[in-house]
């Protein structure tokens, strides 16, 4: 049996996020996205994998759009093709992952557009999905970013911007 004492103790001292995600990792993804973005020209995302525990998603790796989709990014909107989503899974299976969220920038604020609602990128109910203000020009703690649950049926629930620090987690961790 392996156990880690730093992890036993954060589970019983800290909150319980839904999304939680290293602050290193985060910046990467960050950085990330700004390069593909173009320098705000366009959008770009990524599908977050991780390991879902109860109802928790522990992001522990992603994967851009673009990888996939080579040109998922060219029309400065986010048009990701289906016929990419079994690489995906490959991808996954290969690392032993799954897609627990989804995230892309928008260039103005964290708010979902129309596309957003009626095309989401996994269509499961339960999936998350994260939208970064800005083009994520600027540092980006929880209480940016537009976080929403799919209820399924095109519905989405949006989390409350002052609730938006308990359901997401960036930490050294």
């Amino acid at each position: 049996m392996s156990f880690s004492i730093a992890a036993t103790i954060r589970r019983l001292l800290a909150p319980q996020h839904e999304v939680s995600i290293s602050w290193f990792l985060w910046n990467r993804l960050i950085r990330d996205l700004r390069v593909r973005g173009q320098n705000s020209t366009r959008e770009s995302g990524a599908f977050l994998l991780g390991y879902m525990e109860d109802k928790a998603r522990r992001i522990t790796d992603y994967v851009l759009y673009d990888d996939l989709d080579p040109h998922s990014l060219d029309t400065g909107i986010v048009r990701f093709d289906g016929r990419y989503f079994g690489d995906l899974w490959k991808l996954c299976e290969k690392r032993g992952l799954s897609v627990v969220a989804d995230v892309h920038v928008h260039p103005r604020g964290e708010g979902q557009s129309d596309s957003d609602r009626d095309h989401p990128m996994i269509s499961q109910a339960g999936h998350v999905a994260l939208i970064l203000p800005d083009f994520a020009q600027r540092s980006m703690g929880a209480d940016r970013v537009g976080i929403y649950r799919y209820r399924g049926a095109k519905r989405w629930e949006a989390v409350a911007h002052d609730r938006r620090r308990d359901v997401l987690r960036i930490a050294i961790v």
